[in-house]
């Protein structure tokens, strides 16, 4: 059995390594490419009801959450497009909120975007086999941060974010009784 600490802070916040080796990024990328299955399988074991679930009070439901991997990811797949075609390219943020509260987000079944996920990391993971170490240096800005970002930084970021979120909804269905480990 988990505690609420142990299902929210499932991977902690993301940590960048100090450098950005090759075997880092093909880690990574290796995780993008597994992930579309890992959150089918998982997604596909949900009832309409636990996707209606929250892992905390007034937490997004499973639903939101799965629907909002999926819009983050396709921001981050723009935002390495940018990236590899543009100098430092200034993105644009997006509220994550107020997305994870549209009609979309909030009343779509979860599968939708599971399903959505695996073409989306097939492009994506292509994409970065096909970049040079060098392509991993491009960054991008993004001005709600007032910070530049790496393509390598974003790849381990994001190989993080799927995971992170997974293994929150994994526990806490676990503790449910919805899954076995």
């Amino acid at each position: 059995m988990y505690t609420q600490e142990e299902i929210t802070g499932a991977f902690g916040p993301f940590t960048a390594p100090a450098v950005f080796d090759n075997s880092y990024i093909q880690n990574c990328i290796a995780e993008i490419a597994e992930f579309p299955s890992a959150l089918k399988a998982f997604t596909d074991m949900l009832t309409a009801e636990q996707q209606l679930a929250t892992y905390r009070p007034g937490s997004w439901t499973f639903r939101q959450v799965i629907h909002h991997i999926a819009d983050s990811h396709m921001q981050a797949y723009s935002r390495f497009k940018l990236a590899l075609t543009e100098s430092d390219p200034v993105i644009k943020p997006y509220i994550q909120n107020a997305w994870a509260e549209t009609p979309d987000a909030t009343g779509v079944d979860a599968g939708v975007s599971a399903a959505l996920i695996t073409p989306l990391h097939q492009r994506w993971v292509y994409l970065m086999r096909s970049m040079s170490e060098a392509d991993f240096s491009k960054q991008y800005i993004h001005p709600e941060y007032g910070k530049t970002f790496s393509l390598a930084y974003a790849c381990g970021l994001y190989a993080w974010h799927g995971k992170h979120h997974l293994e929150q909804m994994k526990r806490y269905a676990e503790n449910m009784g919805w899954i076995k480990a």
